[in-house]
């Protein structure tokens, strides 16, 4: 088995290469005068299992580029199976036409990547579960919920608690967490007028006197974050906490967050995390390393990695 990384996370891949006790591959990851990308693996990669560890997020064109040339890389260096690793799958938002003449640029993407020459993809918490279907390869989707759940039981031990959907769309990513830690469901009813933009309408389900735990799976502006607790606490909210899979952070999303109601916001390393981000008070990172690193490891051996949500 041959571990690459690419430039957009390189902290999470040797961490991921730490738990499978197997060293990052020697690649060279350049650019050149004009910012045009070269790669060079280094290392014999013939008849080896690779696994192409890059999160398509913020500069997004440049990191996709960087996964597509790592994987034309490997196909052209023979390697027997190629599978992209991509914690955060960038463009996934835009997984449909929601107004005429839009691109669906998910779909898009999932072909460049098989086009790249990939062979398997392995993600997490995809925007929309029905992404899955745009790869005409085999993909995984893993979950950030049992690293979620284990550092709440930890926090949350006692307390009265209930997990927060921040739209109608994240209903079932919040209910399945809800299940886990056995809470009630409630639901923010929110209007989006345009990208980065919404307003809270309505808050279904009795959250007085109960700690909230909003769950989603991005976090890119923070507003509808903001917007959301601040409601959850005019219901009668004892506190907000916020459980996001990948934080995007874009602009200035650290500062709104820093400064609001929010308790605690926790955000996994699928994306790296800035320097804003680090010293944050409120804002703390988990580790998906372990999750990932045991996935690949399954795929490797090809066992069972749907088991590891069971």
């Amino acid at each position: 088995m041959k571990l690459v990384s690419g430039n957009s996370n390189r902290p999470l891949a040797e961490a991921i290469a730490a738990y499978l006790n197997t060293p990052l591959t020697q690649a060279s990851v350049k650019r050149f005068a004009d910012m045009e990308i070269y790669v060079e693996i280094e290392e014999n990669v013939r008849g080896e299992d690779t696994f192409v560890i890059q999160s398509t997020s913020f500069p997004a064109n440049d990191n996709l580029m960087e996964l597509l040339i790592l994987i034309d890389a490997l196909r052209r260096a023979s390697a027997s199976r190629i599978t992209a690793v991509i914690p955060y799958y960038g463009y996934a938002r835009q997984d449909r036409k929601v107004t005429p003449r839009t691109p669906i640029s998910a779909k898009l993407v999932a072909n460049m990547v098989v086009n790249a020459g990939a062979d398997r993809v392995l993600t997490l918490d995809l925007h929309a579960g029905q992404i899955q279907g745009f790869f005409d390869i085999p993909t995984d989707n893993l979950f950030a919920a049992p690293v979620m759940v284990r550092d709440i039981m930890e926090r949350f031990n006692g307390t009265d608690i209930t997990v927060v959907s921040p739209d109608v769309g994240g209903v079932v990513r919040a209910r399945g967490l809800a299940k886990r830690i056995d809470a009630p469901l409630a639901i923010i009813d929110k209007r989006r007028d345009r990208p980065g933009d919404s307003e809270v309408m309505n808050v279904i389900g009795d959250v007085k006197d109960r700690t909230c735990i909003i769950v989603d799976d991005i976090v890119d502006s923070g507003g509808t974050l903001c917007n959301g607790a601040a409601a959850l606490l005019e219901q009668g909210g004892r506190e907000v906490y916020a459980y996001i899979t990948h934080g995007v952070l874009a602009g200035g999303a650290v500062a709104r967050i820093t400064a609001s109601c929010l308790k605690k916001l926790v955000i996994t390393d699928s994306i790296l995390p800035t320097e804003a981000v680090r010293v944050a008070e409120n804002i703390e990172v988990l580790s998906i390393a372990p999750l990932i690193g045991e996935a690949i490891a399954r795929t490797a051996n090809e066992e069972s990695v749907s088991s590891l949500f069971d």
